[in-house]
């Protein structure tokens, strides 16, 4: 029978995207892998391919269409013998996908009743989609990987409180299918503290942003000219994330001064014996890497919140903001302590090019546990940076200044200093740990040296 294609959960977060174009059209052929529409998230375009092989029967969802949920159907997919006629009016209606004869066997049985039921319930009930009383999860991912499973499977699993990652599929290329899931427990969960529940509705209320309503702004400024600004995706995803990051996270601040002569020293050495290579080091490619050193100096801070727990990294994973139009992201260089500078470099020179073009793709700019945030090169000398969750700490970077010091023999000179800031979780990172972390950035920084080591 017809199977629904179903708006696809990019990454973890993910609740709606937006439609930006069909690379397919009706009637046209599929297999699986093909790329069938390109889908916008809050923060990058993605390619969307095909699960199963047909053919495009009708497709649900225009393309530019904006706020496209999570598992809604935006096409319908006919198998080999199935024509336009055996799609249901309305296309409202969820096919699970083709999967053991039993299976179809069940299914119909169960659709068949649907339909019955259904025809009880006022018209304006039944015209509604089946997914909205009871939607699927979003599909989870698993070692940067989506899990396939039909939408069956996917419905029984939510209303059985399972988790998709731990059920082996017996379908098709490992695809989760409805006999998986029937067959599977849920885990054992501790028992909600009804206390905790009836408080929950308080702790909602208090955790929203306050502020003046929308309509108080705009009769404030009713007699001004001004340009209203649509908020797309990616802005309501900043504010959002980084209100929750001020309201819940108990900020602290380190703060040192740190002389960089003998980093632009090494530098400039460095990159005249690397043109011929075509490699230009920045001194934020020298910051990544002493801080990723760092992280494994003390890796205590090599950490991040979880909720109820911490999570200790063994690799240390620096995310680095790159400021894009309307926005910014966040890229993550993993495993950056064992890269050479010259290869922190040509990645991180790659990652801020698809940032900016906003073709990465989520795991490149999810996870790490630390992060930098460098406007030195806008003159900046120094700011304050906001965690981004579930990050324990970020380092705020201001520019090289030339200033006054006195030097080690008591004399009074000069030297280039660079004002650092580090925004410390105190939930993941006391102030004695915040403080040994940034001590030993600011050595690997002023004895340069000891990252080629």
């Amino acid at each position: 029978m017809p199977t629904e294609i179903l708006m696809p959960a990019l990454s973890p977060t993910m609740e709606e995207g937006t439609l930006a174009k069909w690379l397919v059209k009706e009637g046209d052929p599929v297999s699986a892998g093909d790329l069938l529409a390109e889908i916008e998230t809050d923060k990058a375009t993605m390619e969307f391919e095909a699960v199963d092989e047909g053919v495009i029967g009708k497709i649900l969802i225009e393309e530019g269409t904006e706020g496209v949920k999570v598992n809604t159907a935006i096409a319908v997919l006919l198998e080999e013998g199935e024509s336009a006629d055996d799609i249901d009016a309305g296309s409202g209606k969820r096919a699970p996908a083709k999967e053991t004869k039993d299976d179809e066997v069940k299914d119909d049985k169960e659709e068949e009743s649907g339909k019955e039921a259904a025809s009880d319930k006022p018209a304006k009930e039944s015209q509604e989609p089946a997914g909205k009383a009871t939607p699927a999860p979003p599909a989870p991912e698993q070692d940067g990987k989506r899990i396939f499973a039909s939408p069956l499977a996917r419905r029984i699993a939510a209303d059985k409180g399972l988790d998709l990652r731990e059920i082996e599929g017996s379908g098709p290329k490992g695809r989760i299918v409805k006999a998986d899931v029937e067959a599977a427990r849920p885990a054992d969960k501790p028992a909600p503290d009804a206390r905790a529940e009836t408080k929950a509705p308080a702790q909602a209320a208090t955790a929203m942003p306050t502020g003046p309503a929308t309509e108080t702004v705009l009769k404030m400024y009713e007699t001004r000219a001004f340009e209203e600004i649509k908020l797309d995706g990616m802005r309501r995803t900043i504010a959002a994330r980084l209100t929750e990051a001020k309201q819940t996270i108990p900020h602290f601040y380190l703060r040192r001064d740190i002389r960089v002569d003998a980093l632009l020293k090494l530098r400039s050495e460095m990159n005249a014996g690397l043109e011929s290579r075509g490699v230009k080091l920045s001194v934020n490619d020298f910051i990544i890497k002493a801080c990723a050193n760092a992280l494994q100096a003390v890796p205590d801070a090599n950490a991040v919140w979880a909720g109820d727990r911490i999570l200790k990294l063994e690799p240390s994973d620096v995310a680095v903001a790159v400021a894009i139009e309307g926005g910014l992201f966040t890229p993550v260089i993993q495993d950056a302590e064992k890269k050479s500078l010259s290869a922190l470099s040509a990645e991180m020179k790659d990652l801020a090019t698809r940032a900016r073009d906003r073709k990465l793709a989520p795991h490149e700019y999810q996870g790490g546990s630390f992060a930098i945030s460098n406007l030195g090169m806008f003159g900046i000398d120094n700011f304050d940076a906001v965690i981004n969750p579930p990050h324990g700490a970020i380092l705020a970077v201001g520019a090289g200044v030339k200033k006054p010091v006195v030097g080690k023999d008591g004399e009074l000179t000069t030297a280039t200093v660079m004002s650092v800031t580090l925004s410390v979780d105190h939930r993941v990172i006391d102030g004695a740990l915040g403080a040994e972390l940034l001590q030993v950035i600011t050595e690997q920084i002023e004895n340069p040296l000891a990252m080629l080591a």
